[in-house]
């Protein structure tokens, strides 16, 4: 790998409440930011959190930040570590990368990959534990909550919904009041 800095323009984003902890913590990220090894702060711009369309509660910020890794690796560390919504190298041109330096970064990434798949398992298992944990304690909160969730699902189907009021105008009922009569 050569030893190329890389400059880069990033944007960090948060959304949350109140507006003046959304501030106080993107700034507390750029902070940290900053004392990452192998990177260098060239210049930020953190701007004011604002209203959230739809939201009175919820609010939004981001910051621009120009800023030097001494290597691929660092950038793709701080990638995977702070998940800017937007990344883009400014200089060098071109990069080039050796295959034992590819190969390392590849596993690297495989790794934290691995460990986000370990922690949604985790999760996951822990949600079914505490649902079955409910189910057993409390079988009437239990069906409010699982039956919560289905209820989206039957919204997205809105065509066969949309059948259905069809069907009903089509109902023998009125055939049978004939035959009541």
């Amino acid at each position: 790998m050569a030893s190329d800095k890389i400059n880069a323009m990033m944007i960090l984003e948060i959304l949350g409440k109140p507006k003046e902890y959304v501030l106080e913590s993107l700034t507390a990220v750029v902070e940290k930011l900053s004392t990452e090894k192998g990177v260098k702060i060239i210049g930020k711009t953190i701007h004011e959190p604002l209203n959230v369309k739809n939201s009175k509660e919820l609010f939004t910020t981001f910051a621009e930040i120009d800023i030097e890794f001494e290597s691929l690796e660092h950038y793709i560390y701080i990638m995977f570590g702070y998940m800017p919504s937007n990344i883009q190298i400014i200089s060098p041109e071109n990069l080039s990368l050796s295959n034992s330096f590819l190969n390392e970064l590849g596993n690297k990434i495989i790794q934290k990959l691995h460990n986000y798949d370990a922690i949604t398992k985790k999760v996951l298992y822990e949600h079914q534990q505490i649902m079955e944990k409910i189910k057993s304690v409390s079988p009437d909160l239990y069906k409010r909550l699982t039956s919560q969730k289905s209820k989206p699902q039957v919204n997205q189907n809105k065509k066969s919904e949309e059948v259905q009021p069809d069907k009903a105008k089509e109902d023998p009922s009125p055939k049978k009041d004939k035959k009541k009569k």
